[in-house]
């Protein structure tokens, strides 16, 4: 009896391997090409008699509340031709990032058959990190100036949690959460698993469309800060069972394990060595584990309500 179950699951492990390859080489196959349109270099590389052209081609880009002169003005300032040369210094030719972009939407195509490709454009928005990727059916806009490396000297005055992910390895991340936020539906938030299993859609779609990324990437952490959830994601969803949160309402939660913060709040004395965000990290291993037992259709996950995907997902997290 138990050579045949080692049979079973060994013959499971290759159908799956098998599966996913061929899964694989279907989206190698298709069709993704587009052209990154570099608006950062060209608005500044511009001539104020050019500027006419450039607004008639770009017109999305230019406000009516201002006249050419601020324009003109941007275009000739110090600080935003120092951040040219600064993005350009970071990125270089963009082949690196072309290739993650291009896997990114070969993947959004073989999930989402209405999906379009939309136009690519780079721009600098004077580190407005809370709006680092704008994604719409038809545009894309990337803020390159948010990616420049978490030391870089921009960003002083910024908190160091923050910083960490203004790299651009992060970049190809944060269109897929972009884009998944889309994608996904989402009921009023009424408890703390809402917001858990919410964040964990966003990051199993990452898994989804950038499985190409390490996880730590695909949360935002540090290869330690991820190391430190997973050894101690027993005792996490303890507490969390133990103070009975995951259907409280308090409003305070979010802002202790889901929203960006340098540490998570348990109020113990281990909070400063815990990374923060851990509600999302539990929401994801929530999620995983439901897709795990179910072998749901990604559309039917990304539209299922919280407490289905946590009754389903018979969770246990591991020791």
């Amino acid at each position: 009896m138990k050579k045949i179950s080692i049979y079973f699951l060994i013959s499971l492990v290759f159908i799956s391997c098998k599966t996913d390859s061929k899964i694989d080489n279907e989206i190698a196959l298709i069709n993704a090409d587009f052209e990154v349109e570099r608006f950062d270099q060209i608005f500044m590389e511009t001539s104020p008699e050019n500027l006419p052209e450039l607004k008639a081609d770009y017109p999305f880009m230019f406000s009516r509340n201002f006249n050419d002169s601020v324009w003109i003005r941007r275009m000739q300032d110090s600080l935003q031709i120092e951040l040219k040369d600064e993005v350009q210094a970071t990125f270089g030719n963009f082949e690196t990032e072309y290739s993650e972009i291009e896997l990114l939407f070969k993947h959004l195509k073989y999930h989402f058959k209405e999906f379009k490709i939309p136009r690519v454009i780079t721009v600098t928005s004077d580190v407005d990190y809370r709006n680092k990727v704008i994604a719409t059916d038809s545009i894309v806009l990337l803020a390159l100036d948010n990616y420049l490396g978490s030391e870089h000297k921009f960003y002083d005055g910024i908190q160091q949690y923050l910083k960490l992910n203004f790299r651009k390895e992060m970049l190809v991340s944060d269109m897929a959460e972009a884009y998944a936020s889309n994608y996904i539906y989402q009921s009023n938030s009424r408890t703390f698993l809402d917001d858990m299993i919410y964040s964990g859609k966003l990051l199993y779609f990452k898994d989804v469309i950038i499985p190409f990324k390490s996880d730590a990437i695909k949360i935002g952490y540090r290869e330690d800060q991820l190391e430190w959830a997973q050894a101690n994601e027993s005792y996490i969803w303890r507490y969390f069972v133990e103070k009975e949160l995951l259907y409280s309402t308090d409003p305070k939660l979010a802002a202790r394990f889901i929203n960006p913060a340098p540490f998570s709040k348990f109020n113990l004395e281990l909070d400063r060595e815990s990374p923060g965000r851990l509600g999302q990290y539990i929401g994801w291993q929530i999620v995983r584990a439901y897709m795990e037992n179910t072998d749901s259709p990604l559309k039917q996950l990304l539209t299922a309500n919280a407490e289905d995907i946590f009754k389903n997902s018979r969770f246990k997290p591991r020791k």
